[in-house]
């Protein structure tokens, strides 16, 4: 979803009335231009509502942008966007914001009209099972690109990724792995995402020691046949804040018993609870993993993620929960898909 800046960028030498027609230009897109000096350096910002207070104040349409521009604009600096600032921004609702460069040269242009965040991590989705359960419909189509609604399950995981800035994405695939290369040999959401493909079945984190241009600290692993509205975000912030080797996105689960249960002691009964239900948190599939852990998956072995995430605790590492508190549906067997085309028909789903 990179952003093609020349539209808005404008001399702060422009006339008023260049900007005005530059502005007219971007109709339909977010108003808003950069003004730059003779050294490519962003100096300010120009929207319609200024250039209107400034012909009242008395500007002309030959006063120089530089003398109306708003001098004090939003901005990221340093290497990567921080989610305090960008929570800022949201606060503010500012859709367009610059990355500087620390020259003050522009080095990208962000649209949160788009984004949703900016958050520093890579993702991987597993993608190579075979869908049993969901027989014949992924006889002749790998489960991850059954549709739901207009649109592949996976590309809904793809777009909510991309949403939250997330760009180095990689699918892991085995069965009918020739369509999903094939569906992804074309941008997703303005990501061009990488298959990687399993020599063998290698579990649900085994495949994740083939992927090798992992670059950010946290690395996101999710099932690509899950329907959620998961808020990375927040779960960014909990494993970071935790300082987690690992952090699992789990859902609630409860059990009701149709009975009476006893409360004892030995053979001794010392009373009744009448049908009682009990609370917990299942595994959601997504997982959020410090990058240097992963050393600990043996490669070329069929290895799962339980296995990872036993293999930390025993370790001594910290292995954290994070509650999901929208949607999710793990789309395995035949109800499933249908309870997630009627979410999507009603128009109850949104990433």
């Amino acid at each position: 979803m990179t952003i093609d800046t020349s539209p808005y960028i404008i001399s702060q030498e422009a006339s008023t009335l260049d900007a005005l027609r530059q502005l007219n230009d971007l109709s339909g897109k977010a108003m808003t231009l950069f003004a730059t000096d003779r050294q490519h350096r962003v100096t300010g910002t120009l929207t319609d509502g200024d250039i209107r207070r400034s012909l009242i104040a008395g500007a002309q349409l030959t006063t120089p942008v530089r003398d109306i521009m708003h001098r004090h604009f939003a901005a990221f600096r340093g290497e990567a966007p921080q989610i305090a600032e960008i929570r800022e921004v949201r606060a503010r609702r500012i859709t367009l914001v610059p990355h500087l460069n620390a020259d003050g040269t522009l080095r990208r242009l962000y649209d949160f009209s788009v984004y949703h965040s900016i958050l520093p991590i890579d993702a991987v989705l597993m993608a190579g099972g075979k869908g049993e359960r969901l027989r014949p419909m992924t006889l002749d189509t790998p489960k991850p690109l059954l549709k739901i609604g207009d649109k592949c399950i996976i590309d809904y995981n793809i777009e909510a990724l991309a949403r939250n800035g997330v760009t180095n994405i990689s699918v892991t695939v085995n069965y009918l792995a020739e369509k999903l290369q094939q569906h992804f040999a074309r941008p997703v959401a303005g990501v061009q995402v990488k298959c990687v493909k399993e020599p063998c079945r290698l579990g649900t984190i085994g495949s994740l020691t083939l992927v090798d241009d992992l670059t950010s600290d946290t690395v996101l692993l999710m099932n690509s046949d899950l329907l959620t509205n998961v808020s990375f975000e927040e779960m960014f912030l909990a494993h970071c804040e935790a300082e987690a080797d690992l952090t699992v996105a789990v859902i609630p689960y409860m059990v009701s018993v149709p009975y009476a249960i006893f409360r004892t002691e030995g053979n001794d009964v010392r009373g009744l609870e009448e049908k009682p239900t009990y609370n917990y948190y299942a595994n959601a599939g997504i997982y959020m993993i410090k990058r240097s852990r992963l050393e600990i998956i043996p490669r070329g072995e069929y290895y799962d993620a339980t296995d990872f995430l036993e293999e930390l605790i025993a370790r001594g590492c910290r292995v954290r929960q994070f509650p999901i508190s929208g949607t999710w549906i793990d789309i395995g067997s035949p109800d499933d898909f249908r309870a997630a085309q009627d979410l999507v028909a009603r128009s109850r789903f949104t990433t």
